[in-house]
């Protein structure tokens, strides 16, 4: 009876140090937010940019990032890595400090004469998804200021729902869904039941953005930069039940704190003997795509994210991972 005492004690407690240290964090996340307003957008993302360079070794997650970075790219040197990881944590920084920026960033105008900060490769895909009374797909990665597309797509008229995940901090995570659903439309969290709610949409005629690059314990078996990994199927089970077109987007990073965003090609998908969509073999094409854009980009990437780290019991090989054969989304 003792030790359940305890037990309860340390669980409730606990919790209530863990509020408080979220709370903490997001105060001082806040400060520096609110320093950051009072200075012009290109002063305050190049000093987040340098403090980052300099904060970002020190924090624990820099050694998970180069530890992924040295068994993705065996051939490179230590210095190299190094460049890398400081390439990241800056753009990172970026990223944090441009959703106070969204607004003033974002200034692409189809009819403007002159290019801004923006540039958009691929208009004729933003047009088309937007015209066609039919259901999509368009999936990205963590790259660049990945959070530009939702803008663009509203900015040509397409009304899409992107699956996000939250902050596990409550108090950070209202403050970015307040920002982003000022400029991004509808926004779905990634909980229990966002698969069906993402199949709703797409049953009414509606397109869905998705982030396919984290890991996904109890995923199907696939590899990334070679290694395996564990991959969400929710994407490709869902191209396969509605029969629908899948885009790839990406934000690039470019000199001066401008952006290029590119909607590429559809994707022509893997297909069973049946002819319906090969869930397995889909889901392996775009963790390829994000590798693609990964090593075209490596600074612009989030490698302290543990994507290698396999859970959820015994892992098969991915040659040996049957492909699913539920037709249904979930």
């Amino acid at each position: 009876m003792f030790k359940k005492f305890r037990r309860d004690l340390k669980f409730r407690y606990g919790r209530q140090l863990r509020q408080l240290n979220y709370w903490l964090v997001a105060r001082a996340a806040m400060m520096i937010i609110s320093v950051l307003r009072l200075l012009p957008a290109d002063s305050a993302l190049n000093f987040a940019d340098r403090v980052a360079r300099r904060v970002g070794p020190w924090v624990g997650r820099h050694q998970v990032a180069v530890d992924n970075l040295r068994k993705a790219y065996p051939e490179k040197g230590e210095a190299e890595i190094q460049v890398i990881a400081s390439d990241m944590w800056g753009n990172m920084a970026r990223l944090a400090a441009e959703y106070i920026f969204l607004d003033a960033l974002f200034d692409y105008d189809p009819a403007a004469s002159k290019p801004g900060r923006v540039e958009v490769k691929g208009i004729e895909h933003f047009v088309e998804i937007a015209g066609e009374r039919k259901p999509h797909i368009v999936f990205t990665g963590h790259l660049g200021n990945f959070e530009l597309l939702p803008v663009a797509a509203a900015t040509f008229g397409m009304n899409i729902t992107a699956l996000f995940r939250p902050p596990n901090n409550p108090y950070l995570a209202d403050y970015i869904l307040s920002t982003r659903r000022s400029t991004m439309g509808s926004l779905l969290p990634s909980m229990a039941g966002a698969s069906f709610a993402l199949a709703g949409v797409l049953e009414n005629g509606g397109n869905i953005g998705i982030l396919v690059d984290q890991k996904f314990s109890n995923g199907l078996d696939t590899t990334f930069f070679g290694r395996p990994c564990q991959s969400n199927r929710v994407l490709a089970t869902l191209a396969r039940h509605y029969d629908c077109d899948v885009y790839p987007a990406r934000c690039v990073r470019l000199p001066g704190n401008r952006f290029r965003l590119e909607i590429e090609d559809k994707l022509t998908l893997p297909r069973t003997t049946d002819g319906s969509v090969d869930v397995h073999a889909t889901t392996q094409c775009l963790n390829d795509v994000v590798e693609r854009w990964v090593r075209e980009d490596p600074g612009q990437w989030m490698w302290f994210h543990k994507r290698w780290e396999i859970g959820g019991g015994r892992r098969k090989r991915p040659h040996q991972a049957k492909a699913p054969v539920a037709n249904t989304p979930g």
